[in-house]
């Protein structure tokens, strides 16, 4: 058994063998979400999954504060305030939804904190590029291409190697 020096937290001694770093940063994720009043790490972790994506796209969680006799939390969303008339008559639905998460009545208040837009773009940009359309490809050059692979016999090589020409020629420099 390993001995624990005086101020230093135990940790359980990992075997020599790869880890998720998802279970590396849980008692950290667990800690942090814990100030904020959070019980439940899925809460922040999952939002989109618990209220949908339509509620998900207008408010995230805050904070959760509990009431000094155990019962009955009040939850803080964060919304920007053109959504916040909207998010408002979800708020029932919110409650239910989250109870559900919790298992049984935790939340029984629901707050909404107004916020600006974070700049000129909106508050969570997509992560994902926009596809850009390609180039079109004038008709005589394809022609000339046509023309130049008209001696190669097999059908399968001259089709590679027009897609190959073709996207040679539409590509952006």
């Amino acid at each position: 058994m390993r001995k624990q020096a005086k101020g230093t937290q135990w940790q359980p001694k990992r075997a020599r063998r790869f880890t998720k770093a998802g279970s590396l940063i849980a008692p950290q994720l667990k800690r942090a979400s814990e100030t904020r009043g959070f019980a439940q790490i899925r809460l922040l972790t999952d939002w989109e999954e618990i209220v949908g994506p339509d509620i998900a796209a207008l408010a995230r969680p805050q904070k959760v504060s509990y009431a000094k006799k155990g019962f009955g939390a009040t939850l803080v969303l964060l919304v920007q305030g053109a959504a916040a008339p909207q998010v408002q008559m979800m708020v029932p639905q919110i409650m239910e939804r989250v109870n559900a998460c919790y298992g049984y009545s935790a939340i029984s208040r629901v707050t909404l904190t107004q916020t600006a837009a974070t700049g000129f773009a909106e508050g969570q940009v997509p992560f994902a590029h926009k596809p850009q359309a390609a180039p079109a490809l004038s008709p005589e050059i394809e022609a000339q291409m046509r023309s130049d692979l008209r001696e190669v016999g097999d059908e399968g090589l001259r089709a590679a190697l027009l897609s190959l020409g073709k996207n040679i020629e539409t590509r952006t420099k």
